[in-house]
C-alpha cells in the first residue's frame, strides 16, 4: 500500500513531491514531466508569465528558472524578456532529474475506490494500491469548446491545446475563435507557417498586454507588482488564499472566472497585428459542415454573415470539470461534491473523497486565481506536504487491514 500517490508531473505535482522528498514522506509520481509545455502549445511559443513568476519550488527555495537559464547561459531577466516554452519544460525536467528522481513516466487510466483507498490502473497494465490520491493533471482535460461549434467534427474544428505542430495547415484557411494568448499565439504560428488565418471575437477590440518595463514609484505603489500581475487585488490572491476559501461560492466562482481575463502576451503584438484579420465584436451563432469545409454564422455590427474555412480552432480556453475527467471512475467523479464544475476542497485540498486531493487549475475555485499559474505550485506544496507528512506519521493499514475495518464497520 503506497501512503501516497501524485498523478501528474506538471508544475505542480513535481513540486509538491519535492516537498515530499524533502520532508521523508513515503510517495510515488507517475506522469510525462512538463508533457503540455512540449506537446499541447505551439512550436516557438513564449509564455506569457515572467521569468521571476515561472519557477516551480523545492523547500530550498535555490534552484529557480533564473539559475537554470544561467547555469545553461540561456539568456534571462526577471522581467521583460519572453521565455521560451520549451525552456521552461526543460528546466521542469532538470527539476525533476534533481528533486523528483523517483518519477514515473507511467500514464493512468483509472482511479477506482477500493474499501477505504485506492487502486490506480497504468496504461502499461500495471496497478498502484494508494492510501491517498493527489489530482495534479493539469488543464488539458478541461479544454472547451463553446456548444455555437458542437455541430462541426472535429476533422473541421480543434482546440487550440492540441495543436503543437501546425505545419499542416499551410496553404489553408483556418480560423481562430478568441482573443486571448492562446488565440494569438496559435494565430502568429499559423501565420507563420503560411496558413491564411482570420481570428474571430465577440470582444470589441483585442486587448494585448502592456510591457512592465521600468516601473515609477508612484506606479509601484499604486499597483505592487506580484507573480501574478500588477495590482492590489493580485496582491491580495497571493497573500490571503485561505481567506478566499471562506468566501461564498458565487463570489469565488465569479473572481475566479473574471481575473485577469483575455489578454494576449505584449510579444505577441507585433506577430499578429497588420499581418492576421481580426473580426471583432463578431458572435457565433450556428456552425456547419459544407463539404469538407467549416460554415461559421455571424451576427455583428446588427448584421448576419458567414465565414468559411477548411478549418477552425477555437482557443476559447479551459473551464475545470471534474466530471470530464475519464480517468476517475464514475462512482469516484459522482462522489466529488462540486462548485460550478469544480470540487469543493478542505483547507488541505482534500475533496469530499476521503483521501482524495486536487491541486493545480482544479482547485482555483476553493483558493483563488493564484492556483491557475505556476506560481500557485508554491502554496499548494508546502501546505499539502505539511497534511501528508503528519498523516505519515500514523501508519498506513494494509489492505487486508482496510477490508477487515469495513467488514467490522457494516457489522
Amino acid at each position: 500500500m503506497t501512503p501516497c500517490l501524485i498523478v501528474g508531473a506538471g508544475p505542480y505535482g513535481l513540486s509538491l513531491a519535492a516537498h515530499l522528498c524533502a520532508a521523508g514522506v513515503e510517495f510515488r509520481i507517475v506522469g510525462t514531466p512538463m508533457s503540455p509545455w512540449l506537446t499541447a502549445m505551439p512550436k516557438g511559443m513564449c509564455l506569457k508569465s515572467e521569468g521571476f513568476a515561472s519557477t516551480l519550488f523545492e523547500p530550498s527555495g535555490t534552484f529557480t528558472l533564473g539559475m537554470y537559464c544561467a547555469e545553461q547561459n540561456i539568456p534571462y531577466k526577471d522581467i521583460g524578456l519572453p521565455i521560451q516554452a520549451t525552456t521552461f519544460a526543460n528546466y521542469g525536467r532538470a527539476f525533476q532529474s534533481r528533486f523528483v528522481p523517483n518519477l514515473e513516466d507511467r500514464l493512468v487510466v483509472q482511479v477506482q475506490r477500493v474499501d477505504a483507498s485506492f487502486r490506480v490502473n497504468l496504461q502499461d497494465g500495471g496497478s498502484i494500491d494508494a492510501a491517498r490520491v493527489v489530482i495534479a493533471s493539469g488543464i488539458l482535460p478541461f479544454a472547451y469548446i463553446p456548444p455555437e461549434l458542437a455541430e462541426l467534427p472535429h476533422s473541421a474544428c480543434s482546440h487550440s491545446g492540441e495543436h503543437h505542430e501546425v505545419a499542416q495547415f499551410a496553404g489553408r484557411e483556418v480560423v481562430v475563435v478568441g482573443a486571448g494568448a492562446s488565440a494569438m499565439d496559435v494565430a502568429a504560428a499559423l501565420h507563420d507557417s503560411g496558413a491564411r488565418v482570420t481570428v474571430i471575437t465577440r470582444r470589441s477590440s483585442v486587448r494585448f498586454q502592456t510591457p512592465l518595463g521600468e516601473r515609477s514609484l508612484f506606479a509601484r505603489i499604486r499597483a505592487p507588482m506580484t507573480p501574478v500581475g500588477p495590482g492590489w487585488k493580485s496582491v491580495l490572491c497571493t497573500r490571503a488564499p485561505l481567506l478566499f476559501r471562506l468566501m461564498p461560492d458565487a463570489f469565488r466562482t465569479d473572481v475566479v472566472r473574471r481575473y485577469l481575463g483575455p489578454a494576449p502576451a505584449w510579444f505577441t503584438r507585433k506577430a499578429v497585428e497588420g499581418h492576421v484579420p481580426v473580426l471583432t465584436g463578431s458572435r457565433i451563432i450556428g456552425a456547419t459542415l459544407d463539404g469538407a469545409r467549416a460554415n461559421l454564422r455571424l451576427s455583428r455590427n446588427g448584421a448576419v454573415t458567414t465565414v468559411s474555412a477548411d478549418h477552425v480552432i477555437a482557443a476559447t480556453g479551459y473551464r475545470v470539470d471534474v466530471s470530464r475527467l475519464d480517468f476517475l471512475d464514475r462512482s469516484v467523479r459522482t462522489a466529488v461534491l462540486c462548485v460550478d464544475g469544480s470540487p469543493r476542497l478542505s483547507y488541505h485540498f482534500e475533496s469530499s473523497v476521503p483521501g482524495l486531493y486536487f491541486i493545480g487549475t482544479a482547485s482555483a475555485n476553493t483558493f483563488g486565481p493564484m492556483l491557475r499559474f505556476a506560481y500557485g505550485a508554491g502554496f499548494a506544496a508546502r501546505r499539502l506536504s505539511r497534511h501528508l507528512a503528519a498523516d505519515a506519521r500514523a501508519p498506513v493499514p494494509s489492505r487486508s487491514r482496510l477490508q477487515t475495518q469495513t467488514v467490522a464497520a457494516g457489522d
